[in-house]
């Protein structure tokens, strides 16, 4: 993750550290922690790259880029 989002154009000068909370081997779940460092708030920067669904589909894309 850490590689993902700090190599990410549209992520990587925020990105600060991904860090792992918790794993399950039995349901193969992984939650983790994303942590970045966010300008003084301009119009739309936290609805539009924050959004949580961007930053979710800057790793999927990772993923199917790698496929």
């Amino acid at each position: 993750l850490t590689e993902v989002y700090s190599s990410s154009p549209a992520l990587g000068r925020y990105f600060r550290s991904a860090q792992v909370i918790s794993f399950s081997n039995e349901s193969s779940t992984v939650i983790y922690q994303l942590v970045f460092s966010v300008p003084p708030s301009t119009e739309g920067f936290m609805e539009n790259t924050m959004n949580p669904d961007f930053i979710r589909n800057i790793l999927r894309q990772n993923i199917y880029d790698e496929d």
